[in-house]
Formats: structure tokens, C-alpha cells, sequence
């Protein structure tokens, strides 16, 4: 009998009403195995009561009382990383210990969440004029929600919730119906460690309730995480809505890779930052720039190491790769290898015909590398999501940025080379929000903040760190006069001795 999963509202399993189910398969086999409920409006308007309700008293419960709770939920999660990553592999395809590794990057946010005391002190000046002082806080917002991707079913949302709920918020969450079971055991556990009930919801559905979500007028924020169409979808509805918003887009993030880089080194980056986690992930390496008369040798040593990658399932520990989330997602990106050729590129690897001996029905594709590659093609034009390299050449250091300059993208990038000048100019000319230098994949540790610039980006704040702090509260400046007791009309002595 298929799985259902359903809602989280109010501290408890709520199932759906609405009569629509979407279908969950598991990549490695093709088959259905789960169903998630699609919620109604009215699904989603009881979730947005059930945290307004709880906002009551969250929204004024000491920052002790919330930080004991997020330990709480830390030690929890430690204690359930393999069960979370379990179900990450079951619906998302991708292996065990890349799952892992999503589980231990949303830990750190929640990490950061349990020093929220710190990130919310104000600030003040005394004496401004005289017997006058200014102060600042920073005050929660009320109802937030999140709506979160399928290519990272635990992280994503682990960098919304964990922040927002420390800073007093309460919050709806909508995952991605493709993978929904992550997201249901992280409330789980929040309520097993004491969260209150209502302070976290999790709804399941489509683009109806994400558009229940965007109108509702108890919804204060909302952030998003998914393609660059869809978040400024999100971030124009939202807005006009009269929401905060955090939008976060697609990429086409490249890696200029200079004639003195370490070629091993720049190799060995490119195809664990393209090919990793099936190339399903934002930051994914996916146009290597390379600059001068390495272009041969660089790609020989790509192929060279991409040759023996192990495409299997995710439970198998021998796996390296694991199938795309869907098998439509998979016809898609292989149209972007077979009709490469026809737009002048080289295809060095084709990895359109992959299949996996026992699970022929999984949605596989093998590793795919395009050489040559010029920036009109669509390979080149379009965030493909899947594990499909292109490499461009060019002659210098300056055509290289200006070529990444052009893109409409600008989320993340990474330059290769032993040249600390290089690197320096590089960091201050490249037009994206986040930079690696000799790092191919420059996701910033949680106390800074991700995002990037461009098309990558809808909305003035970054998630996490301290963007994410100030995207979920509201500063307030205080001006305060008081009189000196000494002048205390006759008759009130405050104990204060007359010098008048």
C-alpha cells in the first residue's frame, strides 16, 4: 500500500481534505512509492492560523526559552541524521553520503540559531542631547513562510526555519511535493524537543498553495529558494502582496581556471563541483572558463576522472552518483548533450545512454562533458540541473571575466591559479554574490550569509547569517527623554537630595 504523506499543523499529522494527491517516485526505480497530499486554500489558510496563534505567546517567549528548545532540537537532529538522509535518498536520489552531508550544512544554521542572543542585542547612545538617549531593537515579524526546493529537501529549509523561529517568528513551511518526507520528520523532531505547537507547520501542495501563501494577509515574509522564472514570480506576487521577500534564483556559476593553476587540483574541483549531487544543486560548477593553452590538457583530465565516477543507487554505498529527481527532468537534461553538436560544440562525454544493471527503470543519465562550448548555444544559455559540463576557451585573464560578466546570472563563481594579484582582482571584478578562490563550490559557512547578485537574487537579503537575522526581524529606534528626579514636583521625594 502507497505511503501518504500529510500535513503538519498545529503540533500534529493533518490529513488532507482537499482530495488531491501528488505522486513521490523513487529515482533509482522509476516507481511511485509514496503519495503527499496537495493542500486548498483552506489547507493553508488553518496552517497560517495555526502559527498565528501560536505568534501570541512565541512572538513574546524569552530568548532562553527559545535557545533551550533549539538545543534541544540540535542534539536531536544529531541523533537523526542517518534517519533524515534516509528518506533524502529515498525521494531525491541522491547518495547516502552526500545526504549526509545536506543534514550537516542545515545543522549549522540551526547552530547559529542557538546563539540568537548575541545576533539580536541592540544598540544604544546615551546622552544624545541632553537627558536624552537612542536606542535600537530588533522585533520579530509575525507569520513567516518558506518555500523550499526539491534538490535539498532538509538544508533549504533548515536555513529558513531554524533563524526565523529564534528571532521569535512563526513559521509555514511548503517543501517541494516531489520530496516531502524530510521535511515532516524536521518538524517532528522540533515538536519532540518542545517547540510549541503552531510555531512550526509544514503544508504540502502545489502551485495553489503557494499562491495561498504569496496572497495571505497574515503572511508577513516569505523566502524562496528554486529557478530564477519562479523566484521572480514569487518576489513580484509577494511584494505587491505587501510582503518582506528573499528570492533566491537560478545559477550558471562558472570557474575561470588561469594557465598557472594547479591542473590536478582545478580537475579534480570541476568534476566534484559539476557532477556532484548529480549537478541538482545552484551552486553546481557548470561552465569551466579556460583561459589560454591549458584548454586540452584541462579537459583531457576532466574526462580522465569523470570516466570513472560510479552512477548507481543512493543506499549503495559504492555509489557516487545517484539518478535525477525525475524521469522528465532527465529527458530534459539530455537534450542539452544530444543537440550540442549541432550547435558547434564538441561533446567529449555522452552520458545521454546511462543505465544502471537492475534498475533500468531509474532516471539515470551518465556524466555528459561539452568542450568548446560558445555562449549562444542553449547549453551554455540555460541552468541545465543536471550533470552536463561545458567548457569555454578564451584567451586572457580579462576575457574570461568579461565573458562571466555577461552572463544574466551571478550566483556563484571560483577562479583557479597560484597568483594571489590574480585572485585579488578577480574577487573584486567578478560580478556574483559568492567567491571561491581555489573553491569550486564557495558556499559560505552559516555566520556569513548566502546569495548571489543578478538573476540569482530577488530581494535586498541574503539567507542566513546575519542577513538572515535581519530579514526575519524589524528594527526599532527608541528616543527617550526623562526628567531628573531632583526636579520631582513638591511633595514627591524620591530620596534624592535637593541642590536647588
Amino acid at each position: 500500500m502507497t505511503k501518504t504523506v500529510n500535513h503538519w499543523i498545529g503540533g500534529k499529522t493533518v490529513e488532507g481534505t482537499s482530495g488531491q494527491y501528488g505522486p513521490v517516485t523513487d529515482p533509482a526505480t522509476g516507481a511511485v512509492t509514496t503519495q503527499v497530499a496537495l493542500a486548498s486554500v483552506e489547507e493553508v489558510d488553518a496552517a497560517v492560523a495555526a502559527a498565528q496563534a501560536a505568534y501570541a505567546t512565541w512572538g513574546t517567549s524569552s530568548l532562553a526559552q527559545r535557545t533551550a528548545v533549539l538545543f534541544r532540537y540540535r542534539a536531536l537532529l544529531d541523533a537523526h541524521r542517518d534517519d533524515i538522509a534516509a528518506l533524502i535518498t529515498a525521494e531525491h536520489g541522491k547518495v547516502h553520503s552526500d545526504a549526509l552531508g545536506e543534514v550537516a550544512r542545515g545543522l549549522e544554521i540551526v547552530e547559529l540559531a542557538c546563539g540568537i542572543t548575541t545576533q539580536l542585542k541592540g544598540e544604544l547612545s546615551t546622552q544624545v542631547s541632553n537627558r536624552v538617549d537612542v536606542s535600537s531593537i530588533r522585533q520579530s515579524l509575525g507569520v513567516v513562510a518558506g518555500i523550499t526546493p526539491f534538490n535539498f529537501p532538509a538544508m533549504v529549509p533548515m536555513w529558513m526555519f531554524p533563524l526565523a523561529i529564534a528571532c521569535g517568528n512563526t513559521f509555514v513551511l511548503k517543501p517541494s511535493e516531489k520530496d516531502p518526507s524530510a521535511a515532516n520528520l524536521l518538524a517532528e523532531l522540533a515538536s519532540e524537543a518542545g517547540l510549541p505547537d503552531g510555531v512550526l507547520n509544514v503544508v504540502h501542495g502545489d502551485k495553489i498553495a503557494v499562491d495561498a501563501l504569496l496572497a495571505h494577509p497574515d503572511v508577513a515574509a516569505v523566502s524562496f529558494v528554486g529557478s530564477t522564472p519562479i523566484a521572480r514570480y514569487i518576489h513580484a506576487t509577494a511584494s505587491a502582496n505587501g510582503k518582506r521577500v528573499q528570492a533566491l534564483g537560478g545559477a550558471k556559476n562558472h570557474m575561470l581556471v588561469l594557465p598557472d593553476a594547479d591542473l590536478d587540483a582545478a580537475a579534480d574541483a570541476a568534476v566534484s563541483a559539476a557532477y556532484g549531487s548529480a549537478g541538482e544543486r545552484c551552486m553546481a560548477i557548470s561552465a569551466v572558463v579556460a583561459v589560454g593553452a591549458i584548454g586540452d590538457e584541462l579537459v583531457a583530465k576532466i574526462r580522465e576522472r569523470a570516466e570513472k565516477i560510479t552512477i548507481g543507487p543512493g543506499n549503495d554505498p559504492a555509489s557516487e552518483m545517484g539518478p535525477l529527481i525525475t524521469a522528465a527532468h532527465r529527458d530534459k537534461v539530455a537534450s542539452y548533450v544530444t543537440g550540442a553538436a549541432a550547435q558547434g560544440a564538441e561533446v567529449v562525454l555522452d552520458g545521454t545512454g546511462h543505465t544502471v544493471e537492475g534498475f533500468e527503470d531509474g532516471h539515470w543519465i551518465g556524466l555528459s562533458l561539452l568542450d568548446k562550448v560558445s555562449t549562444d548555444s542553449d547549453a551554455y544559455k540555460d541552468e541545465i540541473f543536471g550533470p552536463v559540463l561545458c567548457v569555454l576557451r578564451v584567451d586572457t585573464y580579462e576575457d574570461g571575466v568579461a565573458l562571466m560578466n555577461a552572463s544574466p546570472f551571478g550566483n556563484g563563481t571560483a577562479i583557479f591559479t597560484r597568483d594571489g594579484g590574480a585572485a585579488r582582482r578577480f574577487q573584486l571584478e567578478v560580478e556574483a554574490g559568492m567567491v571561491g578562490v581555489n573553491v569550486p563550490i564557495p558556499v559560505p559557512v552559516g555566520y556569513h550569509s548566502f546569495g548571489g547578485w543578478k538573476d540569482s537574487l530577488f530581494g535586498d537579503h541574503h539567507v542566513y547569517g546575519n542577513d538572515g537575522v535581519h530579514f526575519y526581524t524589524r528594527g526599532k529606534v527608541v528616543t527617550t527623554r526623562w526628567p531628573d528626579p531632583a526636579d520631582a514636583p513638591a511633595g514627591v521625594d524620591l530620596g534624592f537630595p535637593r541642590n536647588h
